[in-house]
């Protein structure tokens, strides 16, 4: 009986430990996500006062490609579609101090796959730390 006890015991206390750990992440997400959240309604504004209007807000496309001759459909979803001059531009909104970088490996290898499902004129990158739009370029535009 006194074995039972432990065992249960100790499961409560596994228990415990892992709600408040989830629950301590499921806090940190929401936290992250009303972050981002804010950066991107900031976004806008500083977009439309650089001359861009707004089309699409979380603009999602399916794209195909093929591993192994086999066909898979993904979806990618940006920030936002803004147009300016008759040009399309997707627009990454990044906050932070690495994200903002195009230099940095997961932002660059993001603007290179809008490049490609998207098809735009340009791509911007909006840095919320430092309220700057910069356009992007890949050799091959």
């Amino acid at each position: 009986m006194e074995l039972y006890l432990l065992l249960f015991a100790l499961l409560a206390i596994a228990l415990a430990i892992a709600w408040r750990f989830a629950t301590r992440a499921s806090r940190a997400s929401a936290q992250r996500n009303a972050r981002a959240r804010r950066g991107e309604d900031a976004a806008e504004r500083l977009l439309e006062r650089s001359g861009f209007t707004i089309l699409e807000r979380q603009a999602t496309r399916r794209w195909s490609f093929e591993v192994d001759g086999e066909l898979h459909v993904a979806g990618v979803r940006a920030d936002l579609l803004v147009t300016r001059n008759e040009r399309l531009f997707v627009a990454e909104v990044k906050t932070g101090s690495l994200a903002p970088n195009p230099c940095h490996p997961a932002t660059r290898r993001q603007l290179l796959e809008y490049w490609f499902v998207y098809e735009p004129d340009g791509l911007l990158l909006v840095d919320m730390e430092r309220c700057e739009v910069r356009e992007v370029c890949f050799p091959f535009s």
